[in-house]
C-alpha cells in the first residue's frame, strides 16, 4: 500500500501538525533519552583530560551539548514530516547523499583527518557525509521495496538495481576510505532485501559475495591487514599496532563488576586514544563496570526491539514502506552498536564507528536522532490511523 498523499493544503492542515505525545512509542523514546543522557555524562568524563590540553577542559562537552541541541531540533522537525514526504522524496535524498559523497572527495572541499577524507566543513562545524548516506539509503531502499517487492523474486533487473546503487555507495565510501560505514550500509540493505522476499539462494549468494569482497579489501590493503593481525593477537605488539586494543581491554579489566567510579578512569588519561569517540564504551566499562555495560546493552536491545515491533505492526497493516524503514533503522543501529561494542571488547577488528547516541560526534548524533524520530513518526501515524478507524466504527455502530 502506497503512503497516502493528500492535497497540499490538506497536508499542511493535517499531516504537518504535531501528533499527540501519547501516540509515540514511550519505550523507544525512553531508551533514546536515557542513552542520550548517558552519552552526555560519558563524553564529559572521557574528554576532560584531553580537552584540558586545548586550554578548555569542557571543550568537547560544550560542543557535544550543542550537537545534542541541534539533534533534538532536527528530531522535532522529523516528527512533523509525514511519512508520505519521505516516500515521495526518497530518490532526491539518494541523489543528494551521492552528490555529497562525491563532493567530499574533492581536495579543498573535503576535510582530511588521519588519512581519511570524510568531512565537509560547515563554518565552525564539520559534517560526515557517510552518516547522511545511511539515512538516505534506508529510505530509498524502503521506497524501492514498496514498489518492486513482488518483482524481486522473478526479475533479475529489479533485484540488481538496489545492489548496483549499493555498489556505487560502497565505492565512494571506500575512496574516503570508510570501510566501517560501507559495511554497515551494505549489511542493512542486504538484510532488508531478504526481509522483502529475496530467495534464500540469492541471499546466500549476496552474503558470500560480501564476505569475499571484504576479504579482498583486507588482503589488498596493508593497513587493514595490519588491523586484522593486531586484532588476532594485540599483545604481540602492544606498544605499536595493538596499543589501542590492549588499552581498551585493560579498561574492561579494571572496571570489574561495578567499575572504579564515574570520573575515576585511568585509561582516559592519555592511555586510550579516541576515548570520547570510538572507544567511549571502554571508558564506560572501566568507570561503571559490567553492570553499566549490561545496562547499556539492554538499552540498545530495547531500542532495536521497539523498531522491530513498529515494523511488525506496519506489516500487519500492510504498510510496507513503514515496515521496511523501521526494520532498516533497527538493523542499522543494531549493527553499528554491535560493531562498536565488539571492537572495544576485542571481539572484532578495530573500525572507526561511533556508538550511536553515546559517542562524541555531531554527524552521528544528528542522523541517529533523525532516524529514530522517523520511526517514532511512522509509529504514531499508524496509531492515529488506527484510532480514526476505531472512531469511525463506533460512529457507524452508534448510528
Amino acid at each position: 500500500m502506497r503512503p497516502e498523499l493528500t492535497a497540499p493544503w490538506e497536508r499542511l492542515r493535517v499531516h504537518w501538525r504535531p501528533l499527540l505525545p501519547g501516540g509515540y512509542d514511550r519505550w523507544l523514546m525512553g531508551a533514546t533519552l536515557v542513552l542520550l543522557s548517558l552519552g552526555v555524562v560519558m563524553v564529559a568524563s572521557a574528554s576532560l583530560g584531553f580537552a584540558a590540553q586545548r586550554g578548555d577542559a569542557l571543550y568537547f562537552l560544550k560542543r557535544h551539548l550543542l550537537y545534542l541541541g541541534l539533534s533534538v531540533g532536527l528530531a522535532l522537525v522529523v516528527l512533523r514530516v509525514p511519512l508520505a514526504w519521505w516516500y515521495t522524496h526518497s530518490g532526491t535524498l539518494l541523489m543528494l547523499s551521492m552528490a555529497l559523497l562525491v563532493v567530499v572527495l574533492i581536495p579543498g572541499i573535503g576535510r582530511e583527518v588521519n588519512g581519511s577524507r570524510r568531512w565537509i566543513p560547515l563554518g565552525p562545524f564539520t559534517f560526515q557525509v557517510g552518516e547522511f548516506a545511511k539515512l538516505a539509503m534506508v529510505v530509498f531502499t524502503a521506497a524501492y521495496l514498496q514498489r518492486r517487492q513482488l518483482q524481486l523474486r522473478e526479475q533479475w533487473q529489479d533485484f540488481a538495481k538496489p545492489l548496483g546503487i549499493l555498489g556505487v555507495f560502497a565505492v565512494l565510501l571506500l575512496l574516503q576510505p570508510d570501510l566501517g560505514t560501507a559495511a554497515v550500509i551494505a549489511a542493512t540493505v542486504v538484510v532488508m532485501l531478504f526481509m522483502a522476499g529475496v530467495r534464500l539462494w540469492q541471499f546466500t549468494l549476496l552474503a558470500l559475495g560480501g564476505l569475499g569482497t571484504l576479504a579482498v579489501l583486507v588482503v589488498t590493503s596493508p593497513y587493514r591487514a595490519q588491523r586484522l593481525v593486531s586484532y588476532l593477537d594485540p599483545w604481540a605488539d602492544q606498544f605499536n599496532t595493538g596499543y589501542q586494543l590492549t588499552q581498551s581491554l585493560i579498561a574492561f579489566g579494571r572496571g570489574g563488576w561495578f567499575g572504579v567510579g564515574l570520573g575515576n578512569s585511568v585509561q582516559k588519561a592519555f592511555y586510550l586514544p579516541e576515548a570520547h569517540t570510538d572507544f567511549i564504551f571502554a571508558i564506560l566499562a572501566e568507570e561503571l563496570g559490567w553492570v553499566g555495560v549490561a545496562l547499556v546493552v539492554a538499552l540498545f536491545c530495547v531500542l532495536v526491539e521497539r523498531c522491530f515491533a513498529c515494523a511488525r505492526s506496519a506489516i500487519q497493516r500492510q504498510d510496507w514502506f513503514a515496515a521496511f524503514i523501521a526494520f532498516g533503522v533497527g538493523i542499522l543501529l543494531a549493527g553499528q552498536s554491535f560493531i562498536n561494542i565488539g571492537v572495544t571488547a576485542g571481539l572484532l577488528p578495530t573500525k572507526g564507528l561511533t556508538l550511536p547516541l553515546v559517542s562524541y560526534g555531531g554527524s552521528s548524533l544528528l542522523m541517529s536522532c533523525a532516524m529514530l524520530a522517523l520511526v517514532l513518526r511512522l509509529g504514531a501515524e499508524m496509531e492515529q490511523r488506527a484510532e480514526a478507524a476505531r472512531q469511525m466504527r463506533r460512529e457507524r455502530s452508534g448510528g
